[in-house]
C-alpha cells in the first residue's frame, strides 16, 4: 500500500505464530475458519473487509516474524 497525504494506514500485528500459506489468501472469504466446528463462524474478518471496501478502503494480511500483520489503508476525508 502506498502512503500519502490522502490516506491514513494502520498497521497490526499479533504474535499469533502466523497463518499457514495454503489459508492467508482465503481469511477474508465469508464462513472461512480456522477455528474447530462450533468454535466461530468464519464472519468476522470478511465483514471487516466488507465495512473497509465500503469506505474505498483496502485491507491486506501478511506473515511476519512470529505473527501475522493487518495493513489497513483508508481514505482521509476532508
Amino acid at each position: 500500500m502506498n502512503e500519502d497525504d490522502t490516506r491514513a494506514v494502520l498497521s497490526i500485528n499479533d504474535t499469533g505464530g502466523g497463518i499457514s500459506d495454503n489459508l492467508i489468501d482465503r481469511i477474508f472469504e465469508p464462513f472461512f475458519t480456522t477455528k474447530e466446528v462450533g468454535e466461530g463462524t468464519g464472519l468476522g474478518l470478511s465483514i471487516i473487509y466488507g465495512i473497509i471496501q465500503d469506505v474505498e478502503g483496502d485491507i491486506k494480511a501478511g506473515n511476519v516474524e512470529g505473527g501475522t500483520r493487518f495493513m489497513v489503508s483508508l481514505p482521509i476525508y476532508q
